[in-house]
C-alpha cells in the first residue's frame, strides 16, 4: 500500500475516532461520583498539576499523529505512561489518603489510560497509524469517561443535563 493511501487511511481513522469524542461527550454523563473532591488540598494540587501535564502530552500529539510524525508521538506517549500520581513521592499520610478516598472506578479508569499510552507508544514506534489513532482515541475516550464521572466540578458541560441522543426504547 502507498504512503499517501496510509495516510489518508490512519487519517480517516483519526477524524472518526474526533467524530466518535464529540458524540460521547454529547451523551448524558453517569451521576457524579465523590472521592476526588474530598482529597485534601495538596493532593488535589499534585492530582491537577498531572492533569495539566496529561492535557498538554495529548494536545501535542494529535498534529503529530495527522502528520505521520511517530517517533514525537512514541516519546510523548511513553511519557503520559510513565506518569502515575500514585507514583510519584508522596508522604505515607498521603497514599493512605488515596488509598481511602480514591475510587477504584478512578484508579481503573487511570490504569488503563496508562496502559494505553503504554500500546500507542508501541504502535507508533513500528509506524502503525491505524493503531495509534485507535489508541489515541481510547486514551481520549478514558480521559471523557473519567471526567465525566469524577470531574463535573471542573468541567461544567459535563454537569448540565442533556437531551438523551440515540435509540431509544
Amino acid at each position: 500500500m502507498s504512503q499517501t493511501k496510509i495516510a489518508f487511511k490512519s487519517s480517516k481513522i483519526f477524524i472518526t475516532s474526533v467524530i466518535s469524542l464529540i458524540v460521547v461527550l454529547s451523551v448524558n454523563a453517569a451521576e457524579p461520583e465523590k472521592g476526588i473532591e474530598t482529597l485534601s488540598p495538596d493532593l488535589r494540587v499534585l492530582l491537577s498539576q498531572e492533569m495539566q501535564a496529561l492535557q498538554k502530552g495529548m494536545m501535542s500529539m494529535i498534529p503529530e499523529l495527522v502528520s505521520g510524525n511517530y517517533d514525537e508521538v512514541a516519546k510523548t506517549a511513553t511519557k503520559i505512561q510513565n506518569s502515575f500520581i500514585l507514583e510519584q513521592k508522596l508522604t505515607k499520610k498521603q497514599k493512605e489518603e488515596l488509598s481511602h478516598k480514591l475510587p477504584a472506578a478512578f484508579v481503573e479508569i487511570d490504569e488503563g489510560f496508562h496502559k494505553d499510552a503504554g500500546m500507542l507508544a508501541e504502535v507508533a514506534k513500528d509506524k502503525n497509524g491505524e493503531l495509534a489513532n485507535f489508541y489515541f482515541f481510547k486514551m481520549t475516550n478514558a480521559c471523557t469517561s473519567c471526567h465525566s464521572r469524577f470531574a463535573k466540578h471542573r468541567f461544567s458541560a459535563f454537569a448540565e443535563k442533556k437531551e438523551e441522543i440515540g435509540h431509544k426504547h
